[in-house]
C-alpha cells in the first residue's frame, strides 16, 4: 500500500491530464512502446514525437489530433501515451 501523500503508479496512470485544445504536448516514449500493437506497427517512431511538441487540435475521450510544426500529417494518438511539453 502506498502511504497516503504520494500517489502510486496506478493512481498516476488514472489520472487524467490537463490537455485542452491548443495544448502543446509530447508523446511518452515508454508508454507508446509498452504497446505491442504500436510497436508493431511501427518498430522505430519518429524522434519529433518523443521530443514535441505538439499541437492538439482535437479531443476525444480516448484520442487526440496532434499537429507537429514540421511538414509531417497531424496524426491521432491515444491520450495515455500524450505529455505535456515543458
Amino acid at each position: 500500500m502506498a502511504p497516503t501523500g504520494s500517489p502510486s503508479a496506478a493512481d498516476k496512470a488514472r489520472s487524467p491530464l490537463k490537455l485542452k485544445k491548443g495544448s502543446l504536448v509530447k508523446v511518452d516514449r515508454h508508454a507508446y512502446l509498452a504497446d505491442a500493437s504500436r510497436a508493431a506497427s511501427d518498430p522505430d517512431p519518429p524522434d519529433y514525437l518523443f521530443l514535441g511538441p505538439g499541437e492538439l487540435l482535437q479531443m476525444k475521450p480516448d484520442a487526440a489530433l496532434i499537429r507537429w510544426r514540421l511538414p509531417v500529417p497531424d496524426v491521432w494518438l491515444p491520450v495515455d501515451v500524450l505529455s505535456l511539453y515543458e
